[in-house]
This record gives structure tokens, sequence and C-alpha cells, in this order.
């Protein structure tokens, strides 16, 4: 038995049989206009959903970069090579996607599609953190800005390389003439917002490896003017005076300053290991490495 409507009350409705036909919809001389808008509106928000998506990838693969430069041990100019392995395949993966939303980030569309692209800040801090232990050096927007675009461009061969295997063959094959992919760009903004993190990254690296090797993270060769190499804890100064005397960035203003305070606290972190290492390292012979066996975790349980 089919089922029925009823009203407030509860009372069945009665059956008005058929549905009357729709009313045509009014048009006017401006309702092309507002179909346009919408159309645009549409694309837009399809736009900003894909951006979304990719950036999220990008950054989940630039936080596993990141996790794999964290078990280096020392600055030097060749990574492990498992470590390198692995920061290869990650990045070919990130090309890949770059180059899926480059073509979406072109001319004006980079800015308005600026919040949606927080993945950029999170690659910057994984390249210039490699950069760093490779060199102990502060790669510069100039330098990094052809590193990502020349991603974007791998990524887009790779694509290419990957539809005409599936094709025909190369004989019947037409062939398109040749034009250069777009590329995605990178803004002062990322750069400086991703060495910003980078400082939290450097901290972390100074903490580790000197629980692990009993001595600060520095270079092996001194720079020019130095009598001994530099260590981390001179890094971290420098780059914290460099931001205490930038000027604060346009745009969000809070987000500067809470990224300014979490590079001082991490600048004081390094100084306190610093001075703990300076102060207390007579106590401790060379080569020193904590014990961490199960059995000196602490205290004995008490009964």
């Amino acid at each position: 038995m089919s089922g029925f409507k009823r009203d407030w009350s509860g009372n069945a409705k009665k059956r008005d049989g058929p549905k009357p036909a729709q009313k045509a919809v009014a048009r006017n001389a401006y309702t092309p206009m507002f179909e346009t808008l919408r159309d645009e509106l549409d694309q837009h928000h399809d736009r900003r959903e894909r951006l979304v998506k990719a950036s999220r990838d990008i950054t989940a693969l630039s936080k596993k970069i990141i996790f794999s430069l964290q078990r280096v041990r020392k600055i030097e100019s060749q990574l492990p090579a498992n470590i390198q392995a692995e920061i290869d395949s990650r990045l070919t993966e990130i090309a890949k996607l770059l180059a899926v939303i480059a073509p979406e980030i072109q001319g004006i569309n980079r800015y308005r599609y600026s919040r949606s692209l927080m993945c950029l800040e999170e690659l910057v801090e994984a390249l210039t953190f490699a950069h760093y232990l490779r060199t102990q050096t502060l790669v510069s927007q100039d330098e990094l800005a052809p590193i990502v675009e020349d991603l974007s461009r791998q990524g887009a061969t790779t694509e290419d390389a990957v539809m005409a295997d599936a094709g025909d063959s190369a004989e019947n094959r037409p062939r398109p003439a040749k034009t250069e992919p777009p590329t995605v760009s990178l803004t002062q903004e990322d750069y400086l917002y991703g060495v910003f993190d980078l400082t939290g990254e450097m901290m972390r690296f100074a903490t580790t490896s000197t629980a692990l090797t009993g001595a600060m993270a520095s270079g092996s060769a001194a720079g020019d003017g130095e009598d001994e190499p530099r260590s981390i804890v001179q890094d971290m100064h420098h780059l914290g005076s460099f931001f205490e005397m930038l000027p604060v960035g346009k745009g969000n203003r809070l987000a500067w300053e809470r990224k300014l305070e979490v590079t001082r606290q991490s600048v004081q972190k390094v100084e306190k290991l610093g001075y703990d290492r300076t102060i207390r390292g007579s106590e401790r012979p060379k080569g020193w490495i904590p014990d961490l066996s199960a059995g000196d975790q602490g205290p004995p349980d008490e009964e």
C-alpha cells in the first residue's frame, strides 16, 4: 500500500492530481550578465577546491621530507644515500602536483588563491632545511624561485611522457607545437614564512644532534675571517637578528608577529643548549652519548 502525505493536524491530504508544470523563468536584458557571473563563481569555487586538495598533498610530502632530514646527525656536503633517495622520490611527487596546479594560478590568480597555497611555505621550509644541512648557508629567494619553477616543469614533462606512452605509436601520433609549460612562482611571503618555520627545524636538529653526538652541530671548515667552524648557535643568532630588523610584512600582521615570536623562542632554546654545553661540558667526557637503555630511564618504581 503506497503512503500518503498528512497536514499539520495529521489528516490525510487530498490528492490534487498531477503537479502543474513549472512556470518559465522570466528573462530580461540583465539575465545573461547574472548567468555569466554565476558560471564564473562556480569556476572559482571548483578551482579553489582543486588547489586546496593539491596543497594538502604537497604539504604532507614536504613534511615527510623534513622528517627524513631530521634523521641527519651532522652538517656535511652530501646527505646520506638513503635519505637523499627518499627526498628525491617525494620531490618527484611534488613536481607532478605543482604541474597540475600551475595552470590554475597564473597571473592575478597567483595572489587571489594565495591562502589556498600554504603548501609553498612548507615546501620552502623543506628545501631551505636540506640546503642548510648540505652547505650551512641560507638559500636566497632568487636562488630558490628557479628551483620551484623547475620542479613544476619536471612534473609537466613527466605527465607528457606518460600520456605519450599510453597513446599511439610515434609514427601515427600528431606532434603538437612545443610550448613552455606554466610554472609555479614563489612570492616573498612564501619565502619569508617558510624561513620563519625553518628556525624551528634548526632548533630540533640542534637538540637531537647534540644529544646523540655530544657536540653542537657545525660545519667541517671555518668560513671567511673565522678561526673555527661556525656552530648552529651562531647561525640561529644571525637568522633571528635579521628577522628582528625586518619591517612587518604586508598582509596578516598577526601571523607575522606570531611567527616572529616562535622564532625568538627557538633561538632562546638553542642558546640555552649551547650554554649548557659550554658550562657543563667539562663534566662529561669527550664523545659522551646519553644512555638510552630501558634500565636507565628514571628512578625505580616504588613498591
